[in-house]
């Protein structure tokens, strides 16, 4: 019961600091909002310039980047499930390298934002199938081929990325370069993140006993029943489609997938019915307070919101590290 009680404060708490990071993402900016023009122009009572500010330009990127990093952390979340790997991240098996380099594509010939977000998630089912097909072989599906088979086309990737930006006129690398140190600037349509983060959601968590269970080893899963082999094809299915929809709304963005769900494991456990929700709404919190402050401690200038992620990221994971560092 204390366990219970404790994960339903942590959740609660989560919740709570969404809400207060949403409210700092509406009202920060050139030109600052009031909490209660926020509140009236939600709900349709107020407007002008201030209603029109909210509705139309900071909430849906807003929401767009709240998705991404929820999208992140719980496909992290699955990635170090799968794997069984604590350092595995959304990126590790190539998706972000295929989306980008889909999204340069269409930055080169000059395509529409909406084609690049489009090529991004071409991009990255194409590695998701290339990984599959390619570590699954002749039916020897393990971790170890799957994260090898990743590090190869992701390599693969890293090197096509390299020669487009080589071959790309000097308009058209800066884009690329904010693109693939996160860009949130075009996250306007939150509505797709939203929806694959619900199914994806949807589709695992029901499993999070068996998730528990696997968690401890294949053979283990295995003597208690577990269907190994589906559930790991609907952990990778709904990993990657999460990633790849992340990655096409605000390009690679780098730790999210990484830090937080070892932040919500120090919080709520190792349990995967607390812990999924609990990193899906720390993804997306920390992501929207990363992204208002990349907009806003040098404005007018807007940052890459994937430097901020980093520079957050970094010194929390070597708290980590320092905290499981073995002790004579």
């Amino acid at each position: 019961m204390p366990g219970r009680r404790r994960a339903i404060l942590a959740l609660f708490a989560l919740a709570v600091a969404g809400l207060v990071a949403l409210m700092w993402a509406l009202s920060a900016g050139e030109v600052a909002v009031a909490p209660a023009r926020i509140l009236a122009a939600l709900g349709g009572a107020a407007e002008g310039m201030d209603a029109a500010i909210v509705r139309e330009l900071r909430l849906p990127r807003a929401a767009a980047v709240f998705a991404a990093g929820a999208l992140l952390a719980a496909a992290g979340a699955l990635m170090q499930v799968l794997l069984r790997n604590p350092l595995a991240d959304p990126y590790i098996l190539g998706i972000a390298g295929g989306a980008a380099v889909g999204a340069l594509a269409a930055m080169i010939v000059g395509a529409a934002a909406w084609v690049v977000d489009g090529a991004a998630f071409a991009g990255a089912m194409a590695a998701v199938l290339l990984v599959f097909g390619l570590a699954h072989g002749d039916g020897s599906w393990t971790q170890t081929r799957l994260l090898l088979t990743g590090v190869v086309v992701a390599a693969g990737c890293g090197a096509a990325i390299t020669l487009m930006l080589s071959l790309a006129t000097d308009v058209r690398v800066h884009s690329m370069l904010f693109w693939l140190m996160g860009d949130a600037s075009g996250a306007s349509r939150p509505w797709a993140g939203f929806v694959v983060l619900a199914l994806a959601l949807a589709l695992v968590v029901p499993r999070a006993r068996e998730l528990n269970v696997l968690a401890r080893g294949e053979l283990t899963a295995r003597s208690l029943g577990v269907e190994v082999r589906r559930l790991r094809m609907v952990l990778y299915v709904a990993a990657s489609l999460m990633t790849a929809t992340a990655v096409t709304l605000v390009g690679s963005v780098g730790f999210i997938g990484l830090v937080v769900p070892h932040l919500m494991r120090l919080a709520v456990g190792n349990d995967q019915r607390v812990l999924l929700p609990a990193a899906t709404l720390g993804g997306g919190t920390l992501l929207l307070i990363a992204d208002t402050a990349a907009r806003t401690v040098v404005a007018p200038v807007q940052l890459p919101v994937g430097v901020l992620t980093a520079l957050i990221g970094v010194p929390m994971f070597l708290f980590l590290l320092s905290r499981h560092a073995p002790r004579r």
